[in-house]
């Protein structure tokens, strides 16, 4: 971390840095959804939240860029809120992989009960299942490569702040 020291010092330029990333994380969800036609299931939307309230504490934290315990609380928020995804993610992963059940009305098992539940459910096209891998890599779904980017950059973002403070200090 010698080489970036300098340049993370500060807290806004990690607010950058945070921002980015989910600026990239949520354009890579879209490109899936929109260009490659891949729709999300529930939790594949619940996963996108805590990159755009992290998208907006980086934004925080660059513009307290001039009242820096505003943007280290920001920096702190995100960490908490790229740990909160990771969660979520690692949950979603977990039901695709078959680790655990998923919520009733994600996977399936929320038949209608009613005739005009079943007329409803028929009028469109079935909601994704969130036990479903629709794609992968190396094994890896889309729920846990956002659990490890998640996860990684929380880890990222805790050290680089704690770097930054003993050299602020």
């Amino acid at each position: 971390m010698t080489m970036l020291s300098p340049w993370i010092e500060r807290p806004g330029r990690l607010g950058l840095i945070l921002a980015v990333a989910a600026v990239a994380v949520l354009g890579v969800a879209n490109f899936f959804e929109h260009a490659m036609g891949l729709k999300p299931c529930a939790l594949c939307l619940y996963q996108r939240v805590p990159w755009w309230v992290a998208l907006g504490l980086g934004c925080l934290a660059i513009l307290g860029r001039r009242a820096p315990v505003l943007a280290s609380v920001a920096l702190g928020l995100g960490v908490l809120t790229l740990l909160a995804g990771a969660g979520i993610a690692g949950y979603h992963a977990g039901v695709e992989y078959g680790l655990w059940p998923g919520p009733a009305g994600c996977t399936g098992d929320n038949l209608p009960t009613s005739l005009g539940g079943l007329n409803e459910a028929l009028k469109g096209p079935p909601p994704p299942r969130c036990d479903d891998v629709p794609w992968s890599l190396f094994g890896i779904s889309m729920a846990g490569y956002n659990f490890l980017i998640s996860l990684g950059g929380a880890l990222l973002l805790f050290a680089a702040m704690r770097h930054a403070g003993r050299h602020r200090a």
